[in-house]
Order: structure tokens, then sequence, then C-alpha cells
């Protein structure tokens, strides 16, 4: 449920649990999911790859968070930055910060160590990406940052133009390093991949009451979802896992497994301490 676009409280109604219990399996879930994909995720062979930011927030946006009531750390803007390799669909690596430099210098030099050869690298025009890129792969790297062109904003009091993205009237292909290929410099699959986190996740859905209110339980939430994705989630195209078109791993994995994931954590429960006395 927590992978397919419910709230946690849509979920304690629906499953007749406490909230508390819900809360405490995604942090559980979350960190096995986390060191999972840290371990596994690793020398990864692939070609082109393709990057992006999507934004969310946590308790409360960033141009409110100065008069909001207990703000907790971590609120405001938050932006989720993640690596999709193009061919097995697979995300490669993820970053949760702001949208400064630093965190996409702190985003390139993970994706750098899941690689196993070098790959062709599509961005956005981000200017952050460029000191990042060339600080994590050196000349090692065919990067080309595929720019944007947007019209005008228009009306923005009408419905239609509050709610709707402003019309991209055209796109720039800009070679930065190495010999990227221009037929392949391309963001669409990662862009496809936001629509997917803002689908599969509740907290990233726009004009609601479920985004996150911790970032502790955003950063969670975000690690259960990328190893559901790509270890469990068979996708229409490859009609396997994202890690299985990789070479990752050979083996179709399920709930139980992430389950399994989850008590090999635990752990072991120590007997009573009269029992203890008892035996002695």
């Amino acid at each position: 449920m927590l992978v397919e676009g419910m709230s946690m409280r849509s979920i304690s109604r629906v499953a007749g649990v406490s909230i508390n219990t819900v809360t405490k399996l995604l942090i559980d879930a979350g960190e096995a999911c986390a060191t999972y994909q840290d371990e596994h995720v690793r020398d990864v062979e692939c070609r082109k790859v393709q990057c992006d930011e999507i934004w969310s927030f946590c308790y409360a946006k960033q141009k409110n968070v100065d008069r909001a009531k207990a703000a907790p750390h971590g609120a405001g803007d938050v932006w989720t930055w993640t690596a999709i390799d193009a061919d097995s669909k697979m995300i490669l690596a993820y970053e949760i910060g702001d949208r400064s430099g630093a965190t996409a210098i702190e985003f390139m030099d993970d994706l750098r160590k899941r690689l196993a050869n070098r790959v062709q690298l599509t961005t956005d025009g981000l200017k952050a990406y460029l000191e990042a890129v060339e600080g994590a792969f050196g000349g090692a790297v065919d990067y080309a940052q595929l720019v944007k062109l947007y019209g005008e904003a228009g009306d923005r009091k009408s419905s239609e133009q509050r709610y709707s993205p402003a019309e991209c009237t055209g796109i720039r292909k800009r070679r930065v390093e190495g010999r990227p290929d221009p037929d392949h410099i391309s963001t669409s699959y990662v862009g496809r991949q936001n629509l997917s986190m803002r689908m599969g996740m509740r907290r990233f859905t726009r004009l609601t009451n479920a985004f996150s209110k911790k970032l502790t339980n955003h950063l969670h939430m975000l690690s259960l979802y990328f190893v559901h994705y790509n270890f469990v989630r068979v996708h229409k195209s490859p009609r396997m896992t994202p890690a299985m078109a990789a070479g990752v791993t050979r083996n179709l994995h399920d709930m139980e497994w992430i389950v399994g994931l989850i008590d090999a954590r635990a752990p072991n429960p120590d007997r009573p301490a009269i029992y203890r006395k008892i035996s002695n």
C-alpha cells in the first residue's frame, strides 16, 4: 500500500491497525531497504544514464517555514535527485537534499561509485551539475545537457495557468564533455520516472495534506520505494524488474522478500530475566 500511492492514515484505516504500527513498519522497511540498495547496486554496467531532480516539501513549503509553529529540522523544500539507466530503467543512485551545488556533488560522487564503465550522461540545464560531473568523472564520461525552453507564463490567475506547468516551446542539446551521441541526449525516461514517483508515493502528490511531516520518514519512504521499484516491480516493456534487466540479480523478488530484509535486521529476542535466573 505504501508503494501504491496510499497515505499512511488510509493504510491505517484499511488495514485496521494503529498509525504507529504503519509508522514503525515504514521506518524498519526504509532502514533495511536503504542498506540493501547501498550494498547491492554496485559495479552496474550500462551505457546511457539520465539524471533529474523532483520537488517535494516536508512539514511546510519553504516560503511558510518561518511562520510555521514548531517547524522540525528539515522542514521546507526537499529535492530528490535520481539517476536512471535508460535501457534497464533501474534507479542507480538517488540523493535527498536541496538544489544546491553541494547536493549535486554528493549525488554525482555516489553515482560514479556505482558504475562499472564509461557512460553517456544526460542532465537538465542546472548549472550545479557542471562542477559536480567534472569532479566525479573528470574526463571519463560523455556528458551533455538537455535544456528545455519554456514560453511565457501568461495569466497566472486562471486555474489552468496556476496548476499547469509552463508550455515547453523547444529544447537545446549542449555537449559538455566527451563525445555524447546526439540521438541519445534525452531525459525522457527519468522524467517519466518522476511521474511514477508522484503516483507511487502519496507524499509526493500535489495539493493534498499527505505531504511528509518528518524528513526521516520521507527518506524511509524513498528507500522503500526505490528497492521495490528496482527489485520487486515487474515493468511492462522488459517484462522483468529493472535489477534483472541490468544484471544486478537473476531473481524475481516479492514483498515477502522485503519483509525478510526487515526481519534479518531485527535483533534476536532475548529471554526474560526470570528465565535466565532459573536456568542458572
